[in-house]
């Protein structure tokens, strides 16, 4: 699929310690590097957000998943496949994740997007994204790329052209986090 983005380019900004502003399959998100924590900083900078509060991944697959997480509940696995749709599961213990994208926590929210830019992007990164909302703490969330903060925007150290005038609204994701059992909770639907 063609993007009007180079991702070699969004890349190397990414390797560099740079935020990215990008469309994902929800809202357009803040995102870096996870294992760098100038990056991260950065993100939390941008956003004023407190640094307690954690972050979320992007991945690629149930592959790079398991790379985070120390087990995937199979009623979790089976949720990942068949729900419509985009779903951000809290998993209650991460590995291989630095502290500084994790907050206070040691669980790690993480999302497979359903969309092709941002499948590329981190396969091309052969890494998670570290993402957050676009908009500045407190703010709400942004439904276009119009929407968001020029404050925000020239903050950034690269800010992608694809879907910026995609003018369908978008929402954040389905939240979900679960026990032992595998019993969901649904803290936003």
């Amino acid at each position: 699929m063609e993007f009007k983005d180079n991702l070699d380019d969004i890349s190397r900004v990414i390797s560099n310690d740079g935020v990215i502003l990008y469309p994902t399959d929800t809202i357009w998100g803040l995102g870096c590097n996870p294992f760098s924590e100038i990056a991260v900083k950065k993100l939390y900078q941008i956003k004023k957000r407190d640094t307690s509060k954690p972050l979320i991944l992007l991945v690629n697959g149930l592959e790079m998943l398991k790379a985070y997480v120390n087990e995937i509940h199979p009623r979790i696995e089976t949720l990942l496949v068949y729900h419509h749709k985009p779903l951000t599961v809290i998993y209650p213990q991460a590995k291989n994740i630095p502290n500084w994208v994790l907050g206070n926590q040691q669980s790690v929210a993480i999302r497979i997007p359903d969309d092709p830019f941002c499948l590329a992007l981190i396969t091309n990164l052969n890494q998670p994204i570290c993402s957050s909302s676009a908009n500045f703490s407190g703010t709400e969330n942004n439904g276009t790329f119009s929407d968001i903060d020029p404050k925000l925007i020239k903050q950034c150290d690269y800010v992608s052209q694809h879907r910026q005038n995609d003018l369908s609204i978008s929402t954040p994701s389905v939240l979900v986090t679960y026990d032992k059992k595998g019993n969901l909770d649904f803290l936003r639907t």
